[in-house]
């Protein structure tokens, strides 16, 4: 059922009306507001509209919202986790982002999955978020921050940090 109210929606955007697609969405949100697909599709295709115009047609903090009522009505979705991650990345929210992909991170090691693209890109992502509040990078906010990037870089190309340190040490 969920999938049936958001198709509509969908439609009209594969369409190209990116902005009647989340007004109705929007509006989907009141109707339904139980339903934790409407909000995440919601968030997703509002912070498209606002990266299309480069400007904030919807307020970040709207669509920080919808994500996290997604999050909460569906705990165990582990996409939710990681989009929103990546839209606090995106709004320089460094913090809560390393916080969201690191609970991204415990969910996939419980489900003994190993670390994926996601964690990898999300490396990349934020050591240039970092280079842009501290250039140096050396920081003492910085350090913890560019330690867990590094973690799921290493994880991301299918290491651990032992092996790592072994392969640098045998050079």
């Amino acid at each position: 059922m969920s999938e049936e109210l958001i198709r509509p929606a969908l439609d009209l955007y594969a369409e190209g009306n990116l902005e009647g697609a989340v007004e109705m969405l929007d509006g989907l949100r009141q109707k339904h507001a139980g339903e934790a697909v409407v909000h995440h599709t919601y968030a997703e295709l509002a912070n498209i509209l606002n990266m299309e115009a480069q400007d904030d047609v919807v307020p970040g903090m709207k669509i920080m919202l919808a994500y996290k009522k997604a999050m909460e009505l569906d705990e165990e979705n582990d996409e939710y986790i990681a989009d929103f991650a990546d839209f606090a990345l995106e709004c320089n929210r460094i913090p809560q982002a390393v916080k969201e992909f690191s609970r991204y991170a415990t969910r996939l090691e419980m489900a003994d999955i190993p670390y994926d693209d996601r964690l990898y890109n999300a490396a990349r992502n934020l050591v240039d978020r970092i280079e842009v509040v501290d250039p140096e990078r050396s920081s003492d906010m910085a350090k913890p921050w560019l330690q867990q990037a590094l973690m799921w870089a290493i994880g991301g190309l299918g290491f651990t940090p032992e092996e790592v340190v072994d392969i640098l040490q045998s050079s």
